[in-house]
């Protein structure tokens, strides 16, 4: 058996493309016709550390950014400590070969692999993410986690979003230093490409500090929404008791996002800034409709425990919008489909990938299940990104060439 697996070497002596390894994403998009209306991706990711010597040069702070370029963003690096297991040793192949895929000198190297996964799986817009940058919040130092934090937004703007009208981003927030979340806000709140801000879950600071009603009320007034990108951390308490990574994966990826939801809700926020919109990214759905019941029966016991709330938590949760990847249906489909219905979907649903970590949802996903209607699922794949995020639906070359093939062959 070990005889037919190839190793990561061997298959790095083999030419590596995107393209390649998602012909099946291609077949399914060209099956399913989705040429015929917009799809966007509100949570993929890039490699950002194969640009860490690009982006470490608009650091600020001339010390750190020489600490920077000497140690990297490996473990053991500037960050340290991190904890991503993601790549499950190598058996994901294209973690360890896309830094030997062969791309055209320009554009932006993390423009063309981007867009080769977006045509690949026929999506027309995506939300780019940072990955192992989702760990800064971690870091022991909180000068580290802002002067990257910045340079990596400036980088982001400077270097893609600026050359590719397809790729937008939440941009990222340095949760641990209040008044740098307000500056970044700030100073990139209207730069290209950038439709939100994201904060990443494994935070230990609490949403409901006033330090932060800057920040919100900033976001709310430019119409922008804040994300809260889930995530987890094996060194917290509670999850180092577990000894696999699919324990603290399971667990980590909720948690990380009941606690702020929990806060979030139970100190008024909604409340507080009405018109802010939040986005709950990358823990699933099943924790939801657990969170609707239990802070339900919490409230209705306790009301004057959360006396900023004039409804039922539930009532607010429904208004919140939340991304599809990953979405549990092993086995029980009913239990999904009451999920849906008590998140309202159709119109809170965000469709995500997840590209390229090793748990990622195509597009089919969604667009193969059976109690959607058309209009629900077109809704969920792109209608809903486009209406919060302002987006102009704009197919993609890819889909307008093979729609306009289409429409001649007729």
């Amino acid at each position: 058996m070990n005889e037919q697996i190839k190793s990561v070497r061997d298959l790095a002596s083999e030419e590596f493309d995107t393209r390649t390894l998602l012909r099946n994403a291609v077949d399914q998009a060209i099956e399913r016709h989705y040429e015929d209306f917009f799809i966007v991706d509100v949570d993929s990711h890039h490699y950002e550390t194969e640009s860490f010597k690009e982006i470490a040069e608009y650091m600020g702070n001339p010390v750190l950014r020489q600490e920077a370029l000497y140690q990297g963003m490996s473990r053991g690096g500037i960050t340290s400590p991190d904890g991503s297991y993601q790549e499950l040793g190598g058996r994901i192949t294209r973690y360890p070969l896309r830094k030997t895929e062969r791309v055209p000198a320009s554009p932006h190297r993390d423009i063309t692999l981007t867009e080769r996964f977006m045509d690949a799986m026929g999506t027309d817009m995506t939300v780019l993410f940072p990955t192992p940058m989702l760990n800064l919040s971690n870091c022991p130092r909180v000068e580290v986690e802002i002067e990257l934090a910045r340079a990596y937004n400036r980088w982001l703007c400077e270097r893609v979003l600026a050359h590719a009208p397809r790729i937008k981003s939440m941009l990222y927030l340095p949760f641990n230093d209040p008044d740098a979340c307000y500056q970044m806000v700030e100073e990139f709140a209207d730069r290209k490409g950038v439709v939100g801000f994201m904060v990443t879950s494994t935070h230990y600071r609490k949403n409901y500090e006033n330090p932060y009603m800057k920040t919100y009320a900033a976001l709310q007034e430019r119409g922008l929404p804040l994300g809260f990108h889930a995530g987890f951390n094996w060194a917290d308490q509670g999850l180092s008791m577990t000894n696999r990574f699919i324990a603290v994966h399971g667990l980590g990826f909720t948690w990380s996002n009941m606690v702020h939801l929990a806060n979030w809700l139970v100190n008024g926020m909604p409340e507080r800034f009405p018109k802010l919109k939040t986005i709950w990214i990358e823990s699933g759905l099943a924790w939801i409709p657990f969170m609707m019941q239990r802070f339900d029966n919490e409230f209705m016991m306790r009301t004057s425990d959360a006396p900023l709330l004039k409804r039922r938590p539930s009532e607010y949760i429904r208004e919140m919008f939340f991304s599809s990847q990953p979405m549990e249906m092993v086995d029980n489909r009913k239990a999904l489909e009451l999920t849906f219905e008590m998140i309202r979907a159709p119109t809170q649903l965000l469709y995500s990938s997840d590209y390229p970590h090793w748990d990622m949802d195509l597009p089919s996903t969604i667009f193969d299940l059976p109690f959607l209607d058309d209009g629900a699922k077109r809704a969920i794949l792109g209608g809903n990104a486009q209406r919060l995020f302002n987006l102009d639906p704009v197919l993609s070359p890819v889909k307008l060439a093979r729609k306009a093939a289409r429409v001649a062959a007729e």
